[in-house]
């Protein structure tokens, strides 16, 4: 079967070569060997060209995750530095480099949560992995070994290895994977525009939630559950923008039993929801947190998680009893990523990234808005530099699209064509999140084109339909 789909393109190109060669993480395999791979060639502030030479405003800023744009030489140079002074430098059996140290300082000193230990990964999936092992760790030192069960969201992702996959909660990452280990227990997602009672304000729809939370602990048993993890806004879920008491009725539910709350910033952290942190935005307060993705602009891999410091102290002496803390990578605080993260959060600094964004976040969420009217739009929803547009068939009775047609992919490859990446996700929602450098024309131009785009959509979908 493979061979044969090689065949249109040229043997020997990138593209039939990397359909004999690569296995593509989060893709649809079989809609790949049809279509063929998108090969990025290069690329410059908001924008990026194919090999072919064609430009693209880059609407999803990567995978969310390139806040200062692509090209910043000022990263270039940092990370050109680092390598020839250290090229590498393993943060095992207590070595340490001075740019780890510095950014842990760094992030502790930014976060809005009692830090005391920074712990460095590459991804925001060990990141997640990390906080599971470290809460089985930290409640088997205090005497609590039965705290192991932690609460996940529907919709929410977390990542996609089996500790972090488990958090997920989208079937498609559960499904042929024997996902999710036991202990991994799932409640509803703030997903007011699908997920609200006929008549239910969000007020009501919150105290619900958070009803439904409490009766999820007292069926599994307080003392069993360990933590809660919740993004500020679920992004690869549908961009679900959560209502205004939604995490205050939340953690009032977790106070009351003694849950720890994990904030997965890994998408919403450094800028992208108008504030420096999602929790900023939401009104969450953190025990613990993940980052990675904008901590470097994604120009290298790294990740971190921050822990308050009353978790780390009972782990001095239980590893002196076993002879180590026996938990780590080897790209841990690897000198060259930590010292372009830091360059990064500098600059985001003397830039001013986080107000610029902001004001742009402003200007984005009125366009955004604009698309309300659209035939084809049933809701929109977004804060900061992020939002998300669901197609619907029917707009009043907010019916969907038969999944088979595929409406979000059709916006997307119209999208593609017209010089726009975006990105589809489940449910026909169509996810957008430029890079935090963009600018209020840059803003005109994304949903120019994409207003273009949601009309060739509606046109296609129609002769569907009438056909």
């Amino acid at each position: 079967m493979g061979k044969a789909l090689h065949n249109r393109f040229p043997p020997g190109s990138i593209e039939s070569r990397d359909l004999q060669h690569m296995l593509h993480p989060n893709t649809n395999l079989k809609l790949h060997h049809r279509e063929g791979p998108f090969i990025q060639e290069r690329a410059r502030g908001v924008y990026l060209w194919d090999n072919q030479g064609k430009q693209y405003l880059e609407g999803m800023a990567g995978l969310w995750c390139t806040a200062l744009g692509y090209g910043e030489e000022e990263l270039v140079r940092v990370a050109a530095d680092q390598l020839r002074k250290l090229s590498f430098g393993p943060t095992f059996v207590g070595k340490s480099n001075e740019p780890s140290v510095l950014l842990a300082e760094k992030l502790k000193a930014m976060v809005p949560m009692d830090a005391g230990r920074v712990f460095f990964g590459l991804s925001g999936s060990d990141a997640n992995d990390t906080q599971v092992k470290l809460l089985w760790y930290y409640h088997n030192l205090i005497g609590q070994p039965q705290r192991k069960k932690i609460i996940s969201r529907l919709k929410g992702y977390h990542g996609t290895s089996l500790a972090a996959g488990s958090l997920t909660g989208l079937p498609p990452f559960h499904r042929h994977f024997d996902l999710p280990l036991p202990g991994f227990l799932h409640t509803g997602s703030p997903y007011y525009y699908r997920q609200a009672l006929d008549g239910e304000s969000e007020t009501d729809f919150c105290d619900r939630l958070a009803n439904e939370l409490e009766a999820l602990i007292l069926r599994e048993g307080p003392e069993t559950v360990a933590a809660f993890i919740a993004e500020p806004v679920q992004g690869g879920g549908g961009v679900i923008v959560p209502p205004k008491g939604y995490f205050p009725g939340i953690q009032a539910v977790l106070d009351k039993y003694g849950i720890i709350l994990i904030d997965d910033e890994v998408i919403c952290g450094f800028g992208r929801t108008g504030r420096a942190f999602g929790a900023q935005t939401v009104g969450m307060r953190p025990t613990t947190m993940s980052v990675a993705k904008a901590l470097s602009s994604a120009y290298l891999p790294i990740s971190a998680v921050l822990i308050p410091e009353y978790m780390y102290e009972p782990m001095i002496d239980a590893s002196g009893e076993v002879g180590t803390f026996g938990h780590g990578f080897t790209y841990s605080g690897h000198p060259v990523c930590a010292a372009v993260a830091l360059r990064t959060l500098e600059l985001m600094e003397e830039r001013e990234i986080f107000a610029h964004a902001a004001a742009m976040g402003e200007v984005f969420q009125h366009r955004l808005q604009g698309l309300a009217d659209h035939p084809l739009v049933g809701d929109v929803r977004g804060v900061g530099l992020m939002g998300g547009v669901e197609l619907v068939a029917d707009k009043r009775s907010r019916q969907p699209f038969e999944s088979s047609l595929g409406a979000g992919l059709i916006c997307t490859e119209h999208a593609h064509e017209g010089g726009l990446l975006i990105r589809p996700l489940p449910g026909d929602t169509i996810a957008l999140c430029p890079p935090l450098i963009i600018n209020a024309d840059q803003v005109d131009e994304l949903f120019g084109k994409l207003e273009s785009a949601l009309d060739r959509t509606l046109q296609q979908v129609s002769d569907h339909m009438s056909g």
